[in-house]
């Protein structure tokens, strides 16, 4: 079963309206990677300024990052930068987002997943 969070900061990632998915997209996009055919594992506040975030590219490629911007200001996401945008597709296995990152996968795998 694949986790609803992964399920749900997809469907944001590729459909929300919201600044901080607005201005993802265009970082991930400036990473090569396409929102539409990417999967979201996980956004996960860390701080007062910062997110770290897990992605997987449609070529399977997975990658953590840090998400930084002024959280408290209104529009502070229209500004958010990538920092620490790290390929860990060989080491993803290890650590406590495994289990998520799996299901990740199985995600993609499935046919409504890309669509």
């Amino acid at each position: 079963m694949v986790s609803s969070i992964v399920v749900q900061y997809t469907d944001l990632l590729r459909t929300s309206d919201y600044d901080l998915w607005s201005r993802l997209r265009e970082l991930l996009k400036a990473q090569g990677l396409d929102p539409d055919r990417t999967i979201v594992v996980d956004l996960l506040q860390e701080g007062p300024d910062h997110e770290d975030g897990r992605v997987i590219s449609e070529e399977g490629r997975v990658y953590k990052f840090t998400l930084y911007y002024d959280q408290a200001a209104e529009h502070g996401a229209r500004s958010a930068r990538l920092d620490r945008w790290t390929d860990i597709t060989d080491s993803w296995r290890c650590g406590s987002l495994a289990t998520r990152t799996a299901d990740a996968f199985a995600r993609m795998s499935s046919p409504e997943s890309l669509a």
